[in-house]
């Protein structure tokens, strides 16, 4: 059974960086998720949220032999 592992695209690189980093490590992407990272702002007494950036993670398994 192949090990999986899930890398986060940090602040600092780009999605390429962080698919060379996986690579280095003997893992290959299987799949990819994006999440939007709000913050709150408080508008007219109300809460509310807007998005300032975007979370991207793939999860990868690691390639045997």
């Amino acid at each position: 059974m192949s090990k999986k592992k899930r890398f986060e695209v940090q602040t600092n690189e780009t999605i390429n960086d962080c698919l060379d980093r996986m690579k280095k490590e003997g893992y290959t992407p299987i799949k990819r998720m994006e999440k939007p990272v709000f913050k709150e702002i408080k508008v007219n007494g109300q809460m509310s949220y807007e998005p300032v950036s975007q979370q991207i993670i793939f999860e990868a398994v690691h390639l045997e032999g």
